[in-house]
């Protein structure tokens, strides 16, 4: 990846006058005529992606064989693209070294950075209060069972298995060690079949949007079954989707846990990752991990702490209802400069181009002989198919031909081996789909 380079104007003139050079081509009259390349024959205006897209198939010709996969697999990770201006601000020295802010006084930068992280967490999921992390999703979807189990005084739990699997496999594990009794709620054409929850008042209803399939789900039976039963409601939302999509709280969450991995962090062989937690003001001594305060000093100015830490097990130990008390602090810094640099406007451009292209990619791998819908719900960036034979088969075969097919999808959606979950992203151009499907085509035959 690139560096990031912010030079003004200004800085190059001062850099040039230093040199004593009159400008860039001066510069760089050292370099041979016939090494530069007079323009790389774009349009003014291109988004960054394509950009980078083109930068790399000119320097992938240097190759004489590529090793990327193009990827067009999720499933609670994603392949979004990382403006170098994010690395740069992020991996700076003051963030990559800096300990455990224990204390305020010498860690501000650390703190402020954090504490907006947490503005940004707040705003997209429409709820007032957001903690400083998590270690990832699963453990976000943990502390919030954990939160919402104590604030309704049952342990039940109503859970759709729209929710990542692996995901759910980490809240059985949990629950066998609180007595959480976890129920499952199966889907019925890709959305959950809520008219078979059972009778039991629970304690929590959890629900995904979108889900794991790609699927957007209407969260008003999920709302009106809490309100029936007085459980809170815990929505696993996506960060990017949510650039153009309702918010959790205007479906009524009452608390938000995601995976905040598409902000700027990288595939990196699963991790680390970044959990996202968002609540109301009335369960915010409940809220596990740390929480990043502002205040002001001795002398009246704006200041930076953690706060309501006697909610934490340092203190409270049996007493609290969570035995988190730390954060990922480098992915949330990560996580604020990605926001912050997309602004709501861009963010909403990387969901809606992830959109179109997925529509784009659907449309072409339906084209396909024998591949079928596995549902015919609504999706963003993601949708599952049946194919003609099994899924692992065509993943396989496609590492081959240079793309990362997707996910096989196990027994429980779809009923056998047959099922891929697909996910495209902004950085999915329409050659790299045009390819994919072409190679598809070959791999199902």
């Amino acid at each position: 990846m690139a560096d990031y380079t912010p030079h003004t104007e200004a800085e190059i003139e001062a850099m040039l006058g230093m040199l004593g050079l009159r400008d860039l081509d001066e510069l760089f009259a050292v370099v041979p005529e016939a090494l530069r390349l007079g323009g790389l024959d774009m349009a003014p205006g291109r988004p960054e992606p394509d950009v980078l897209a083109r930068m790399g198939a000119l320097a992938g010709s240097n190759r004489a064989n590529g090793t990327d996969l193009v990827c067009f697999a999720g499933g609670g990770a994603y392949d979004h693209e990382v403006p170098p201006v994010t690395p740069a601000l992020a991996l700076r020295s003051e963030f990559v070294t800096s300990y455990t802010p224990y204390q305020p006084e010498v860690a501000q930068g650390v703190l402020q950075a954090v504490f907006e992280f947490q503005t940004l967490i707040a705003r997209l999921t429409g709820l007032p209060v957001s903690n400083a992390s998590l270690y990832d999703g699963a453990a976000a979807l943990v502390e919030g069972l954990n939160l919402g189990v104590a604030a309704a005084g049952r342990p039940g739990v109503l859970m759709s298995s729209g929710v990542n699997p692996s995901w759910r496999s980490v809240a059985r594990t949990m629950a066998a060690g609180t007595g959480h009794a976890i129920e499952e709620i199966p889907l019925a054409d890709g959305v959950t079949a809520w008219d078979g929850a059972s009778e039991r008042a629970p304690g929590v209803v959890v629900v995904a949007y979108p889900n794991y399939l790609g699927c957007l789900e209407d969260l008003g039976p999920a709302r009106r079954l809490c309100d029936d039963t007085g459980a809170l409601l815990v929505v696993v939302f996506d960060p990017v989707c949510a650039g153009i999509l309702r918010s959790p709280a205007a479906w009524g969450a009452d608390v938000a846990v995601g995976e905040g991995q598409p902000l700027g962090t990288p595939l990196s062989f699963g991790g680390p990752y970044l959990g996202l937690f968002a609540c109301g003001d009335d369960q915010v001594r409940r809220l596990p991990g740390r929480l990043v305060g502002e205040t002001v000093d001795a002398e009246g100015r704006r200041a930076y702490v953690t706060t309501l830490r006697a909610r934490e097990q340092d203190i409270r130990r049996e007493k609290a209802t969570s035995n988190v008390c730390t954060n990922q602090t480098l992915m949330a810094v990560t996580a604020a400069v990605q926001l912050g640099w997309l602004g709501s406007s861009g963010l909403a451009e990387v969901a809606l181009r992830s959109a179109q292209g997925a529509r784009y990619c659907r449309q072409a791998l339906l084209a396909v002989p024998g591949v079928e819908p596995l549902c015919t719900a609504p999706v963003v960036r993601e949708f599952a198919l049946r194919l003609p034979i099994p899924a692992a088969d065509v993943v396989e075969r496609l590492v081959e031909e240079g793309f990362l097919a997707g996910i096989p999808l196990d027994h429980t959606y779809g009923g056998d081996d047959r099922g891929l979950l697909v996910a495209v992203t902004e950085r999915r151009t329409r050659e790299e789909i045009d390819g994919f499907a072409a190679a598809f085509d070959k791999a199902v035959r």
